[in-house]
């Protein structure tokens, strides 16, 4: 009964040579469909192809001469611009106006660091009161880092030297801190390159250029100079200069403007050189500027003053 015995498949029984070979025929096929679309076969089909351009691994297969690569290769998302940003008041470009002497002028852009002015602006001149604005954010910062609060009267000598530019209270604030070791820390503080103490360690003679100037009003601005407690504060003593030495940057903008501003000027009659050093300081919303000007001695204040405005309106964007 050997040679008659029955396999049941359903019992586990050994499979036919016939079902072998359709199971085989149809692995042999499943093999060849999956050449077709494996990316780099040679068996790939035109499909496959397709779908390797529109992103797959096969964008970094080297191409034959003559072909671009980059138009092959899948392309990243363009990132989003960045909002552009209100162009500063100022334009930047070569002055050349009717002036008497040596002048140059810096503007700093707040938002972004960068720097325009001219060609001179690393140049220096004394800043006579112009520095007086550092020196008491010096002692204000001082102050505090002191864990101390300077009684009313000590606030009411720094608002007369900032608005009204008092030279003896000045020089009583110098000598608290430390004199010419004040500048050394405004040049570290404010990163300034052009800038020295002066030969007599005064604070008058105070070597700035228009560039570090711009760069000062910055580390004004931004708390480093007087300190998170007290650079409102003395923004707004800045934006309160009052008398003689209100003129200059501000003048150039329109009064609803000029309210806005903060400034601290210099003057100065210079006789071991006999040229006037006239130094303006201007701090507004978006930018720091510095100008200077010198010229013979025997042309007075008012002709320097004037020039700081002149410069200021030369450079004024079109609308301001």
């Amino acid at each position: 009964m050997a040679g008659n015995r029955r396999v049941d498949r359903r019992n586990g029984g050994e499979a036919s040579p016939v079902r072998l070979i359709a199971v085989a025929v149809i692995l042999i096929g499943l093999v060849l469909v999956s050449l077709r679309l494996l990316p780099g076969s040679p068996f790939e089909s035109s499909a496959a192809a397709k779908w390797g351009d529109a992103g797959s691994s096969t964008s970094d297969r080297p191409t034959g001469s003559g072909t671009d690569r980059s138009a092959r290769q899948p392309s990243s998302p363009s990132p989003k611009p960045s909002p552009s940003l209100e162009p500063l008041p100022f334009v930047a470009k070569d002055l050349d106006l009717n002036i008497e002497g040596w002048y140059s002028w810096s503007v700093l852009d707040r938002r972004t660091g960068k720097i325009i002015g001219s060609k001179n602006m690393g140049e220096t001149s004394t800043t006579a009161s112009m520095i007086k604005a550092w020196i008491v954010a010096d002692y204000l910062r001082r102050a505090a880092d002191a864990g101390q609060t300077p009684s009313d009267a000590k606030l009411a000598d720094a608002t007369r030297i900032i608005r009204d530019s008092d030279n003896t209270r000045a020089e009583q604030f110098y000598n608290q801190v430390d004199r010419d070791a004040s500048i050394k820390r405004l040049i570290s503080m404010c990163k300034l390159t052009d800038s020295s103490v002066a030969p007599d360690g005064g604070w008058s003679r105070t070597a700035l250029s228009p560039r570090d100037t711009a760069r000062m009003g910055n580390c004004i601005v931004t708390g480093t100079a007087a300190g998170p407690k007290w650079t409102k504060w003395l923004l707004n003593e800045m934006k309160l200069v009052r008398g003689a030495g209100d003129f200059g940057i501000r003048k150039a903008f329109p009064a609803a403007e000029q309210k806005k501003i903060a400034i601290k000027n210099g003057w100065i009659d210079r006789t071991k050189e006999q040229e006037m050093h006239i130094n303006c300081l201007a701090i507004g919303d978006t930018w720091t500027m510095g100008v200077m000007v010198k010229y013979p001695i025997n042309m007075g204040y008012d002709y320097g003053m004037k020039n700081c405005e002149k410069i200021t309106e030369a450079l004024l964007r079109p609308g301001t």
